[in-house]
């Protein structure tokens, strides 16, 4: 968005996406979700995350996401 000097994200479909899930993760204890860009070009970002509960990686992601055009029919397709 910096580059393109884009106000808001563009639409964007997602390409790539695979979980690894490390151990069990309770539903009544805090987790933390931490994200973040590690590839990017003008078009598709990669973002690698994790998820923690108790200091422990629970699970573990990565996902390409691509940006698409107006006339592709995800363009703003959840707006």
């Amino acid at each position: 968005m910096q580059k393109a000097g884009a106000s808001e994200p563009p639409s964007t479909v997602t390409s790539d996406f695979h979980v690894k899930l490390k151990r069990p993760t309770s539903s009544k204890r805090p987790i933390r979700i931490a994200a973040r860009v590690v590839e990017s070009t003008a078009d598709r970002a990669v973002v690698e995350a994790e998820m923690t509960s108790d200091g422990k990686v629970t699970s573990t992601c990565r996902g390409t996401f691509v940006a698409v055009q107006e006339g592709h029919p995800a363009f703003h397709r959840w707006n």
